[in-house]
């Protein structure tokens, strides 16, 4: 524990108090009961450390140091359930998923500033058909990737970085819109269940406005695209991981964005 306290920085009842209250970091005992760290404790206490002094809370840290060594799920969804349980699914028709959508690209026209945008549309065909908005989307946005089935990699200028999907990837049979800047989060995510015969799109989905939760979905997108456009959202690393996350329009978010919900379902 000493050369821990040394080459971290952190000092020893710190980590006592970590340890005890959060499980975190947990060392090797010895028979004499001495604690035995790894290199690889050290590079996450170290990488809570740089979470911390960058305004984040000890246990946001600490999950995102397990994030960011721990495999990742492939798909928003995935990770919204694996790491929100209590953000209970719900069965949306395409309508249901398309007002959900147009809110948030209207909440987030309206009031985010240089957001971080990512959208997953399935098939080539869907994304052209909302194309336009996205263009609009992308000119205020500090960058807009979208994922769907194309069949190369694509960066047209002034508009969003389209990112080609295999047909075996988890995302590819996903609808999500994510949204992250520090005045304005949110994001919608759903897969879509077989259809049975002609039947009507229906899709197992949740939308959240919590920061943590939107951060997290922009993170997963974040690490596919770079995957598969190396070196185009390399400068975004540093916003999604160790940007603290703005909390304090949660409320305001989830009342405007309910709003614009209600009007646009009773519109038509």
């Amino acid at each position: 524990m000493r050369e821990m306290s040394t080459r971290s920085g952190v000092n020893e009842a710190t980590l006592r108090m970590w340890e005890l209250r959060h499980g975190f970091p947990m060392p090797q005992r010895r028979s004499s009961g001495h604690r035995r760290y790894s290199e690889a404790d050290l590079a996450r206490v170290r990488a809570v450390v740089r979470a911390r002094e960058s305004g984040l809370s000890l246990q946001a840290a600490i999950d995102l140091a397990h994030d960011q060594e721990e495999e990742q799920p492939a798909s928003v969804y995935a990770a919204l359930r694996a790491r929100l349980p209590e953000l209970e699914p719900q069965l949306l028709s395409k309508r249901a998923m398309l007002i959900i959508s147009r809110a948030i690209e209207d909440e987030c026209l309206a009031r985010a500033e240089r957001p971080l945008l990512f959208g997953c549309f399935q098939r080539e065909r869907f994304y052209r058909a909302s194309e336009a908005r996205w263009r609009e989307l992308a000119r205020t946005a500090e960058r807009a990737v979208v994922f769907a089935d194309f069949r190369r990699l694509r960066r047209p200028r002034q508009a969003p970085l389209e990112v080609p999907l295999r047909a075996g990837q988890p995302l590819a049979r996903e609808w999500a819109i994510v949204c992250e800047s520090p005045g304005f989060a949110a994001c919608l995510t759903g897969w879509e269940r077989p259809r049975e015969g002609a039947g009507e799109r229906l899709f197992e989905g949740a939308w959240t406005v919590e920061a943590h939760a939107v951060r997290l979905a922009a993170q997963v997108c974040w690490r596919l695209g770079a995957a598969a456009a190396p070196g185009a959202l390399d400068d975004l690393r540093e916003r999604l991981y160790d940007a603290p996350v703005a909390r304090e329009n949660e409320l305001r978010s989830a009342i405007q964005l309910s709003t614009r919900m209600v009007s646009y379902a009773t519109a038509s």
